[in-house]
């Protein structure tokens, strides 16, 4: 995007992910026209029974020759591993060119056409703890506990916002829920608390994902490992992103796989 030191861009990016706050059909980004009717992510409102995911893997395969996804900072494209907390194996990720994390929780894309940063995005979060009131969010987090129904009917009954229906799917071997979370009404973020709307976080007192503008959409995958809940969403700023790049975001999405390994 502009000319600055790979320190200044990394820096960038941190500022950028905490006013946001985790997608391979790999496509020209440039010279793609804008149609709004193709612009939105599928809806996961539409009657999806299964979710698409990378092709099974083989029983004989070996993890360990997979890399762990980096913690942060540009990769290169190809598959990752992503460890989640309190399960034993971690989940698959495969990602195109032109990706970079954060934390090891995170990942994201520009646009070069649009003047924000991480315009499409991944958060592979805990999500431990549920804003049920997003707006006036501190000392509103709620400990949901570890199974995916709760985490889902927090979401559902959290105020400023709203959620789709919930549909079933399979994230790999494992069955979960999908369905969209975004905006509800007109909201004056300057009246929230630290002015932003807190969606969920991984502590009772501080907020790791939210909202700060009224056109942010996102799509969750909630998925239940053996009593061990897991939580991805990808989402993006608003619908002036290319939409060959909000395709792109919902490939790697798809691309998540989680494996038993028996």
């Amino acid at each position: 995007m502009s000319s600055v030191t790979p320190l200044e861009k990394a820096a960038q990016r941190s500022r950028h992910l905490l006013t946001l706050v985790t997608v391979a059909l790999i496509g020209c980004l440039g010279g793609c026209e804008y149609e709004f009717n193709d612009a939105s992510l599928p809806s996961a409102s539409s009657p999806v029974t299964e979710a698409r995911t990378v092709s099974p893997l083989p029983e004989s395969r070996d993890t360990r020759t997979v890399p762990p996804l980096p913690e942060s900072g540009d990769i290169d494209a190809g598959t990752y591993l992503v460890p989640v907390a309190g399960y034993k194996e971690p989940f698959e990720i495969t990602v195109p060119d032109g990706w970079f994390t954060l934390d090891g929780q995170s990942l994201g894309k520009d646009d070069r056409d649009h003047p924000a940063e991480w315009a499409v995005y991944l958060t592979l979060s805990p999500a431990d703890y549920v804003s049920m009131d997003a707006c006036t969010w501190p000392g509103a987090l709620a400990d949901v506990g570890p199974s995916a129904e709760a985490f889902v009917k927090a979401m559902a009954a959290q105020s400023w916002t709203v959620s789709t229906p919930p549909v079933e799917v399979m994230v790999g071997d494992y069955s979960g829920v999908e369905f969209d979370h975004s905006v509800e009404g007109d909201v004056d973020f300057i009246t929230c608390g630290a002015r932003r709307l807190c969606i969920h976080s991984e502590s009772n007192v501080t907020c790791s994902r939210w909202y700060l503008t009224q056109n942010e959409h996102e799509t969750y995958r909630v998925v239940d490992l053996e009593g061990q809940r897991a939580v991805v969403s990808v989402g993006y700023i608003d619908e002036l992103i290319n939409p060959v790049l909000m395709r792109e975001a919902r490939a790697v999405f798809d691309s998540i796989a989680f494996r038993s390994y028996k």
